[in-house]
Protein backbone atom coordinates (compact mmCIF):
# COMPACT_ATOMS: atom_id res chain seq x y z
CA UNK A 1 0.00 0.00 0.00
CA UNK A 2 0.98 3.40 -0.59
CA UNK A 3 -0.68 6.68 1.80
CA UNK A 4 -1.12 9.71 -0.59
CA UNK A 5 -1.92 13.23 0.71
CA UNK A 6 -2.98 16.15 -1.26
CA UNK A 7 -1.95 19.88 -0.89
CA UNK A 8 -1.52 23.01 -3.22
CA UNK A 9 -5.89 23.26 -3.15
CA UNK A 10 -6.74 27.12 -2.79
CA UNK A 11 -9.16 29.56 -3.50
CA UNK A 12 -8.55 31.08 -7.32
CA UNK A 13 -10.48 33.63 -9.75
CA UNK A 14 -11.60 32.61 -12.85
CA UNK A 15 -8.74 32.11 -15.38
CA UNK A 16 -6.25 31.84 -12.34
CA UNK A 17 -3.41 28.79 -12.10
CA UNK A 18 -3.47 26.46 -8.98
CA UNK A 19 -0.70 23.19 -8.87
CA UNK A 20 -1.63 20.16 -6.97
CA UNK A 21 0.78 18.15 -5.33
CA UNK A 22 -0.13 14.23 -4.20
CA UNK A 23 2.66 13.30 -1.68
CA UNK A 24 3.26 9.62 -1.41
CA UNK A 25 4.91 7.27 1.45
CA UNK A 26 4.97 3.84 2.21
CA UNK A 27 5.79 1.76 -1.35
CA UNK A 28 8.07 2.72 -3.95
CA UNK A 29 5.90 5.15 -5.49
CA UNK A 30 7.23 4.58 -9.10
CA UNK A 31 5.66 1.52 -9.17
CA UNK A 32 2.44 2.79 -8.88
CA UNK A 33 0.21 4.10 -11.46
CA UNK A 34 -1.67 7.84 -10.67
CA UNK A 35 -4.45 9.77 -11.17
CA UNK A 36 -6.55 12.58 -9.86
CA UNK A 37 -10.39 12.55 -9.84
CA UNK A 38 -12.60 15.48 -8.61
CA UNK A 39 -15.98 15.21 -6.81
CA UNK A 40 -18.21 18.40 -6.67
CA UNK A 41 -21.21 18.47 -4.15
CA UNK A 42 -23.75 16.39 -5.23
CA UNK A 43 -22.30 14.92 -7.98
CA UNK A 44 -20.24 11.75 -8.57
CA UNK A 45 -16.48 11.90 -8.52
CA UNK A 46 -15.16 11.71 -11.39
CA UNK A 47 -11.71 11.43 -13.87
CA UNK A 48 -9.25 14.36 -14.51
CA UNK A 49 -6.17 12.75 -15.40
CA UNK A 50 -3.99 10.08 -15.12
CA UNK A 51 -0.22 9.07 -16.00
CA UNK A 52 1.60 5.49 -16.25
CA UNK A 53 4.02 4.63 -13.50
CA UNK A 54 6.99 5.79 -15.54
CA UNK A 55 5.23 9.06 -16.42
CA UNK A 56 5.42 8.06 -19.82
CA UNK A 57 1.50 8.09 -20.75
CA UNK A 58 -1.18 10.04 -19.90
CA UNK A 59 -4.41 10.98 -20.36
CA UNK A 60 -7.02 13.70 -19.81
CA UNK A 61 -10.66 14.58 -19.49
CA UNK A 62 -11.89 16.27 -22.12
CA UNK A 63 -13.22 19.01 -19.97
CA UNK A 64 -9.41 19.66 -18.75
CA UNK A 65 -7.52 19.29 -21.46
CA UNK A 66 -5.13 21.81 -22.87
CA UNK A 67 -5.58 23.26 -19.43
CA UNK A 68 -4.34 20.67 -17.18
CA UNK A 69 -1.46 19.25 -17.10
CA UNK A 70 -0.06 15.70 -15.15
CA UNK A 71 3.10 14.70 -13.85
CA UNK A 72 5.40 13.04 -12.11
CA UNK A 73 8.69 13.39 -9.89
CA UNK A 74 9.56 9.45 -8.48
CA UNK A 75 12.53 10.47 -6.96
CA UNK A 76 10.39 13.03 -4.93
CA UNK A 77 7.86 10.46 -4.46
CA UNK A 78 5.25 13.29 -5.76
CA UNK A 79 2.59 13.83 -8.62
CA UNK A 80 1.38 16.83 -9.42
CA UNK A 81 -1.84 18.38 -11.42
CA UNK A 82 -0.59 22.12 -13.02
CA UNK A 83 -4.14 23.43 -13.36
CA UNK A 84 -4.61 26.70 -15.60
CA UNK A 85 -7.12 28.96 -17.03
CA UNK A 86 -9.58 27.69 -14.00
CA UNK A 87 -13.23 27.78 -14.45
CA UNK A 88 -16.03 27.99 -12.21
CA UNK A 89 -17.05 24.31 -12.83
CA UNK A 90 -13.97 22.72 -11.82
CA UNK A 91 -14.76 23.90 -8.50
CA UNK A 92 -14.32 20.60 -6.43
CA UNK A 93 -12.52 18.55 -3.71
CA UNK A 94 -9.54 16.86 -5.86
CA UNK A 95 -8.13 13.62 -4.94
CA UNK A 96 -5.17 11.78 -5.91
CA UNK A 97 -5.01 8.19 -6.43
CA UNK A 98 -2.42 4.99 -7.08
CA UNK A 99 -3.01 1.70 -8.16
CA UNK A 100 0.06 -0.79 -8.47
CA UNK A 101 1.47 -1.17 -11.69
CA UNK A 102 3.25 -4.28 -12.99
CA UNK A 103 3.84 -2.27 -16.54
CA UNK A 104 5.71 1.11 -17.22
CA UNK A 105 2.87 1.97 -19.72
CA UNK A 106 -0.46 1.32 -17.73
CA UNK A 107 -2.46 3.81 -16.07
CA UNK A 108 -6.66 3.84 -16.18
CA UNK A 109 -9.12 6.33 -16.57
CA UNK A 110 -11.62 4.37 -14.15
CA UNK A 111 -11.60 5.72 -10.26
CA UNK A 112 -12.52 2.07 -9.18
CA UNK A 113 -9.27 0.36 -10.38
CA UNK A 114 -7.75 2.56 -7.61
CA UNK A 115 -7.34 1.25 -4.74
CA UNK A 116 -5.50 4.12 -2.80
CA UNK A 117 -6.30 7.39 -1.97
CA UNK A 118 -5.45 10.81 -0.43
CA UNK A 119 -8.23 12.97 1.51
CA UNK A 120 -8.47 15.68 -1.18
CA UNK A 121 -8.14 18.79 -1.39
CA UNK A 122 -10.50 21.51 -1.92
CA UNK A 123 -10.33 23.81 -5.27
CA UNK A 124 -12.55 26.64 -5.17
CA UNK A 125 -12.94 29.18 -8.46
CA UNK A 126 -14.77 32.09 -8.64
CA UNK A 127 -16.39 33.90 -11.65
Amino acid sequence: QVQLMESGGGLVQAGGSLRLSCAASGRSFSDYAMGWFRQAPGKEREFVAAIASSGWRTAYADSVKGRFTISRDNAENTGYLQMNSLKPEDTALYYCAARYSSTIYYLSTNRHEYDNWGQGTQVTVSS
